[in-house]
């Protein structure tokens, strides 16, 4: 899928990439709520549904609105193509479904977004799709569980919540070498942030419920790859079996990708600023950001990130008493788990975000009863200390 656009600098093809303008002459992107498109003759029906002449069919699967969304965010992604879906979840549902079959297996880092691990262990298991666990760092750990069936690496870099890293350049010549694909969930950075396909992925997968949308309107997904890969199967599973975004809903993601890079840039400043301050409060433990000097892959992060995101997470020293009495000490930041919202939001990852895993499962990933998640939002710095302080 290419764009007029694409020759441009990052910041224009969010703004400008995938419009196409209509006899009307409208400067803002248009809105198509329609189910069906007419067509001009029987002959011309029969050429869209076989695929021989391009346009629009039907709106689970072709509709103006998402097809500029995913024009745009492909050439942000550097993608030749983006598959829109209704969720972030159902990304992650088409790209496997997509490209796998019973039988195969699937590497995933451990450290991962809750529900993408019961995806896995439960309803992918059912397909007979096995899936192995690493350390997401650990790059001797994911070659060891490749074996001759594996097909997909899965990765989500920065990690939900502990914003754990993996070097994403070596983690793809690892699965070029044996043959298999790499998948990185870019959900907490965004492509303002960091373009997982420049260094090697074969494949990206968004929640642009999140930063995409960036004002928590909306729900929808995007899958961003190569026209084999994406514009073939992951595109032929959502046309039968439907995980399809609303043109509103795309509308709004439009929206978003016009304003995300200068918002990424204010929320990573902000977080900073909040990460700094929690190492000094003695009520804190340790503090989980990769804009931290003492995070464990600091460097890595300045390597292949342009901003170190939104998502601070923070160990009290206690458990989940005392998480709780925090979260609810706030009078100003929302108690929900959602994220990439310019409100901030607090949550306790061990009973939501990853609550319906075993405390052996949350053990291996990481998740004690103590740790709390904050995805810093864009009020003032100083206004947001204050309400965490309130628990402290």
């Amino acid at each position: 899928m290419t764009d007029e656009f694409d020759e441009f600098e990052f910041a224009t093809r969010a703004v400008r990439a995938g419009q196409r303008r209509t006899a009307e002459g409208e400067h803002s992107e248009p809105i198509f709520p329609t189910s069906s498109f007419v067509f001009g003759s029987a002959a011309e029906a029969a050429a869209r549904f076989s695929g021989e002449q391009p346009g629009n069919i039907y709106s689970r699967f072709t509709n103006p609105t998402v097809s500029t969304f995913e024009q745009r965010l492909a050439s942000m992604e550097g993608a030749e193509r983006c598959v829109a879906t209704a969720s972030g979840m159902s990304a992650i549902l088409a790209t496997c479904i997509g490209l796998l079959e019973s039988g195969d297996h699937i590497v995933s880092s451990r450290s991962i977004f809750g529900t993408t691990t019961i995806l896995f262990n439960t309803w992918l298991a059912k397909l007979g799709i096995e899936t192995t666990f690493v350390e997401l760092s650990d790059l001797d750990g994911w070659a060891q569980a490749i074996r001759p069936n594996t097909r997909l690496l899965f990765a989500e870099t920065p990690s939900n919540p502990l914003t754990e890293l993996v070097d994403i350049a070596a983690l793809a010549e690892l699965a070029r070498a044996k043959g298999v694909l790499l998948a990185v969930d870019n959900c907490f950075c965004t492509p303002a942030l960091q373009q997982p396909l420049a260094l090697g992925a074969d494949i990206v997968i968004h929640s642009a419920t999140k930063y995409i949308d960036g004002q928590g309107r909306c729900m929808g997904g995007a899958v961003c790859g190569s026209e084999e890969l994406v514009g073939d199967k992951v595109y032929g599973f959502l046309r039968t079996a439907g995980p399809t975004l609303s043109a509103f809903n795309a509308w709004v993601f439009l929206k978003g990708l016009e304003t995300l890079a200068i918002r990424m840039q204010a929320h990573c400043n902000n977080a900073q600023q909040l990460a700094e301050w929690l190492e000094q409060q003695p009520a804190v433990k340790k503090v989980y950001y990769p804009g931290l000097q003492s995070h464990p892959q600091h460097a890595l992060a300045k390597q292949q990130q342009s901003g170190f995101g939104g998502i601070v997470s923070f160990e009290l020293n206690g458990g989940k008493a005392e998480g709780w009495k925090l979260i609810d000490a706030t009078r100003m930041l929302s108690i929900t788990a959602n994220l990439g919202d310019a409100k901030t939001t607090i949550t306790h990852p061990a009973t939501t975000t990853h609550g319906r895993l075993s405390d052996e499962e949350r053990a291996r990933a990481g998740i004690s009863d103590g740790l709390i998640r904050v995805a810093v939002g864009l009020e003032a710095i100083e206004d947001i200390k204050a309400d965490l302080a309130r628990g402290m």
